[in-house]
């Protein structure tokens, strides 16, 4: 019988963990604070900034949102960005990207502070990747993925993996990761051919490139073993809210897979959330 792979246990499970630190930060007189910066109006990024916000405050932590308009000159976005590094109250931030055209030739990861950097895609936390150690702050979508399989009790040491998406938000932090964790990853990208052969040879799929229902049957086994971690958030062509993989006619063929909605998404905003505390606790033992 194919397992589920839902969010919601595993965000349960770490919720009470995660207030009870954020609440003994607050009394100590630190308190966790997220400063986010948004540019422009995308209804997603306004959904996705919107989730962290609620997470941040159920959890007891300290929020704010910096909305500038789509237009917004670089010479401002940058002193914002300064604004929000220098702010000794905020003890991490990020920029919700995507970012405009005229922004899109700054690397945003490269100027947040890295004692700040929750987000985990500075240069510190890739050369700690590099070199095999898990970071202070990791990637937070590979991050809350591996806290699925861990709560699942799925391993991964020895494991064959497919990561399909060579974002440097996704699939080359999670490809280190899992690497060092023991698996053997094969990385696989639209330029891919004969991707069904490397999908039908692993263990684990992991799926982020973003193609409604793009994995259908023909890439998995028969024999309902293998584990599919969907990152897909996609729109069908009904307008239904979607993932990289066919759910309904893949669930049945494969031993573990992740919804969408209701799998990865919300794992992401847990590990965002744990990465501010664990910021603020290095800053309360700094001094």
């Amino acid at each position: 019988m194919t397992t589920i792979l839902l969010a919601q246990p595993v965000v349960n499970s770490k919720l009470a963990e995660l207030t009870s630190r954020a609440q003994a930060l607050r009394a100590s007189g630190m308190a966790p604070f997220m400063k986010v910066i948004l540019v422009g109006e995308n209804p997603a990024s306004q959904i996705y900034v919107n989730r962290k916000q609620e997470l941040c405050r159920k959890v007891g932590c300290d929020f704010e949102l910096v909305h500038l308009p789509a237009d917004v000159k670089k010479s401002q976005f940058l002193d914002e960005v300064q604004n929000m590094n220098e702010d000794e109250k905020v003890t991490g931030c990020f920029v919700q990207l995507p970012v405009p055209d005229q922004l899109k030739d700054i690397d945003v990861t490269a100027l947040i502070a890295p004692e700040k950097d929750v987000d985990g895609f500075g240069a510190p936390s890739i050369v700690a990747m590099y070199k095999g150690k898990d970071p202070q702050f990791a990637p937070c979508t590979p991050k809350g993925i591996l806290a699925l399989l861990e709560h699942y009790q799925i391993p991964v040491s020895g494991k064959s993996i497919t990561v399909i998406g060579r974002s440097l938000i996704v699939g080359k932090p999670l490809s280190l990761m899992l690497q060092n964790r023991g698996s053997t990853v094969t990385m696989c990208h639209s330029l891919t051919e004969n991707l069904e052969i490397h999908t039908k040879a692993s263990d684990i799929i992991i799926s982020a490139v973003g193609q409604a229902k793009f994995l259908d049957q023909k890439y998995f086994r028969d024999d309902q073993s293998q584990v599919v971690i969907d990152v897909g958030m996609c729109r069908d062509q009904d307008n239904m809210l979607c993932g990289d993989v066919d759910f309904e006619n893949v669930k049945g063929q494969v031993n573990a897979i992740t919804p969408v909605p209701g799998g990865v998404g919300p794992l992401t905003v847990l590990s965002l959330i744990e990465n501010l505390i664990i910021a603020t606790e290095h800053k309360q033992i700094k001094g």
